[in-house]
């Protein structure tokens, strides 16, 4: 019982080894970084009251399947989109205006891109491209095939290129 998800230094690893990731996948999805965050806490939460029944390595799965389930629950009850997204205040420089405004537009426009990518390929995209994950892990992840995430990216790739050719 030394590897016990029940245990609590055990739990606390896992909390520390998965907790950003698990915050990132949700705010793929939902574009909203506190329901991220609440959500990734439900899931840990979830997965101490459930510690006795779910062993050591199938602790990442288990925290990725409840979170998205939380994710699919709170989309019946509330309409998520990554336009609505927060944007940070910008910080006073010496940059010229005319750049400011260029790069804030050419912000928007990857926002809108990637936000308008399937659902599917924008997680995956941003789990490749952000969180650095390997394809490996993001099908274990995801309960996903290694070539099902190489299409996706793929595909998704494929969609941001004819994106860019027109900015």
């Amino acid at each position: 019982m030394s590897n016990s998800v029940c245990q609590e230094q055990v739990f606390q690893s896992l909390f520390h080894k998965h907790a950003e990731s698990v915050i990132n996948f949700l705010y793929y999805k939902s574009g909203n970084y506190n329901e991220a965050e609440d959500l990734m806490q439900d899931a840990f939460a979830k997965l101490w009251s459930n510690c006795a029944k779910v062993s050591l390595v199938k602790a990442k799965s288990f925290l990725y399947t409840v979170a998205n389930n939380a994710f699919l629950n709170q989309i019946k009850h509330k309409q998520v989109v990554l336009k609505f997204e927060q944007l940070g205040h910008s910080q006073v420089s010496n940059v010229s205006p005319q750049y400011l405004m260029e790069e804030a537009e050419f912000k928007e426009k990857l926002e809108r891109a990637i936000a308008a990518l399937p659902e599917g390929q924008r997680t995956v995209f941003l789990m490749n491209r952000i969180d650095k994950m390997k394809y490996k892990e993001i099908a274990e992840s995801l309960g996903l095939s290694v070539k099902a995430i190489e299409k996706r990216i793929q595909k998704a790739l494929k969609e941001l290129r004819k994106v860019s050719r027109k900015l």
